[in-house]
């Protein structure tokens, strides 16, 4: 929902009502329904919005919203309790004139200040300028579902939902060569030891669960994290029963504030595990505003498509289902826009098969669509966790008795546990010691890249491990530090590159602390990923998708697209653009393309491939 973009300047020559204007033109995409602009009489503050309407469609739900003669506030997302936090609200005294959630913030904002985000369930990046104490204030939700950038020089902050709106009003567009020389090599998106690094050079993204406050006469910047996960306080005594009843109220509960929406709203079905669960949930919703309609991704004759799993859920639940068959053609015709999209180099085609989907709902007439990210990363969804617990299982002496390894094998896993993982499990210090080696030689080993490229930024190549050692260790790295956040701007990108709005249910932060406070043997039990999830949604969905054995993670053909003339072409051109800007040799382009499929490690011609978008 909406796309915001701003000025908070000590010079007010600096910047101008046209650049405000060229930034929301670019950000038109996210809010076609509605504009509006702000600025003070310094003009020292302005504000720019672009407005998607979902709740309260009405002309008062317009932005720059005004609130008690004080605030000016800009909102993008969406506070799923807002009904209830108005309630309390209300009960303090509090009037509302709109029935939006963001007059909600504004009023919670004047009652709690910052700490008004201990209340929020929902995906959000706002900001509130406070005439009366002359400060701008701004925060991001816990996991980073909604974007903010801000550039900080000279007096000036400059903000917005994505970099392009700082290219609009006439910002430089300069590649961070650094942060690309991570991608490249060990396929960082992003440096888990600066969070608000981006791909460009003095372009920061405010970091997830943290708020910014900037207050103008003083020219001072304070960046304050407000929220974390708890992994220490695991809960040993917790029955089976108590769990998945818990879990179950939990996710019914996220559910359904979920479906909260003055629009049309449907569902993403991949015929995965995640995506049907949340159909499941959604059948039994009572809401005027649900479509039961359900969208698709295809990828003819290619043997992990999961049509027919898609198609099987959506039969149970009574839905229409929309399919986007997608081809290599598709990626390659639709390259300059959607490089335009994601800003930033992307890991793999998957990300342009969501786009798809997405692209489909709009077609459909569906403005809100749920979405099943988030579930891996937090009960432990890919077969890279099954190591973490059994040497977290080997370190407790647990490990063979529990017969673990035994019950995988027999649903097809083939990770294995051997002499490195009783040795990772003993010294976790020194495996991760070795394994960050590791990792900067095969970095400094690269033998694309140019000398002068590794030389000026191999001193800065890094690699950083979970620091706690256990599954849920690895979990919380995932969820907070590095990995979700990624697949989260994706998602964002994609959605409203459309104009449609994507929520994620299993990241409601009250289930997400839930899931963290469970210990290992909920996440994956006799073989099973993501045990729990799969126990309270067994009665809902059928034994082929609750049960399945197969782990394919929304993987469309990117090794046989890469093979195909139009791909393999635009990946060549791709590399021409590199050596241009002598990060690879000339030899490269001697090179066939090595296609291989979306999750491979070394995928670096699709790398090379999207990291040509940094220089377009």
């Amino acid at each position: 929902m909406c796309g915001i973009a701003g000025f908070i300047q000590k010079d007010p020559h600096k910047f101008q009502a046209g650049h405000l204007h060229n930034m929301t033109d670019a950000l038109a995409h996210r809010g076609p329904d509605g504009y509006g602009y702000w600025q003070n009489n310094e003009n020292t503050v302005l504000f720019g919005h672009r407005r998607l309407s979902i709740i309260d469609l009405s002309e008062a739900g317009q932005q720059p919203m005004h609130y008690l003669d004080r605030y000016v506030l800009m909102h993008n997302g969406e506070i799923y309790n807002y009904i209830e936090i108005r309630k309390t609200l209300e009960a303090l005294g509090y009037k509302f004139r709109t029935a939006t959630d963001t007059e909600v913030i504004a009023a919670a904002y004047d009652q709690w200040k910052e700490d008004c985000l201990e209340h929020f369930d929902g995906m959000f990046a706002f900001c509130i300028w406070d005439e009366k104490e002359n400060s701008f204030f701004a925060a991001r939700d816990r996991f980073g579902e909604k974007p903010f950038y801000y550039i900080f020089d000279d007096g000036c902050l400059s903000f917005a939902s994505e970099m392009k709106a700082f290219w609009a009003a006439g910002f430089s567009k300069a590649p961070n060569k650094k942060l690309l020389f991570n991608f490249i090599t060990i396929g960082y998106t992003d440096n888990p030891e600066m969070p608000e690094e981006t791909f460009y050079e003095d372009i920061f993204k405010l970091p997830a669960a943290c708020w910014l406050r900037y207050t103008l006469a003083t020219e001072e910047l304070t960046i304050v994290s407000y929220w974390d996960l708890d992994i220490r306080s695991v809960n040993k005594k917790i029955t089976d029963e108590q769990a998945i009843e818990t879990f179950k109220d939990l996710f019914a509960t996220s559910v359904k504030r979920r479906l909260r929406s003055d629009v049309m709203i449907g569902t993403s079905l991949s015929g995965g595990l995640d995506s049907s669960s949340i159909a499941a949930l959604c059948s039994t919703g009572i809401t005027t505003q649900l479509s039961h309609q359900c969208f698709t991704a295809s990828f003819k004759d290619f043997q992990k498509d999961e049509t027919l799993y898609a198609t099987q859920v959506a039969n149970q639940f009574g839905l229409k289902q929309h399919i986007a068959s997608i081809s290599a053609n598709d990626l390659v015709e639709d390259l300059q826009r959607f490089s335009r999209v994601q800003e930033e180099p992307f890991g793999s085609a998957s990300v342009y098969a969501q786009y798809k989907v997405y692209e489909l709902a709009k077609q459909a007439g569906v403005t809100v669509l749920l979405d099943g990210q988030g579930a891996d990363e937090t009960m432990a969804g890919y077969s890279k966790y099954y190591k973490w617990y059994w040497q977290e299982l080997f370190r407790r002496g647990k490990l063979f008795r529990s017969k673990e390894i035994k019950a995988a094998a027999s649903l097809g896993v083939t990770e294995g546990f051997g002499v490195k993982n009783m040795v990772a499990a003993w010294f976790p210090d020194f495996a991760s010691v070795v394994l960050e080696r590791q990792y900067l030689l095969k970095a400094l080993r690269q033998e694309d890249l140019s000398k002068e490229y590794v030389r000026a930024h191999s001193n800065e190549a890094y690699y950083t491990p979970p620091e706690h050692t256990n599954l849920n260790g690895l979990l919380y790295f995932n969820t907070r530090t590095h990995g979700l956040e990624e697949l989260l701007r994706y998602a964002d990108r994609n959605s409203m590159a459309h104009s449609r709005e994507v929520r994620l249910p299993f990241l409601s932060h009250e289930l997400v602390e839930f899931i963290f406070s469970l210990p290992s043997h909920f996440k994956i039990r006799n073989g099973w990923t993501k045990w729990i999830l799969r126990e309270s949604m067994q009665e809902r969905l059928p034994g082929s998708v609750c049960w399945r054995k197969d782990k394919v993670g929304f993987e469309p053909p990117q090794k046989d697209w890469m093979q195909q003339l139009p791909l393999s072409e635009a990946i060549q051109e791709a590399k021409k653009i590199l050596v241009r800007e002598n990060i690879l040799k000339p030899s490269v382009m001697d090179k066939p393309v090595h296609a291989q499929d979306a999750y491979e490690a070394d995928n670096y011609d699709w790398r090379y491939f999207s990291s040509a978008i940094l220089f377009m």
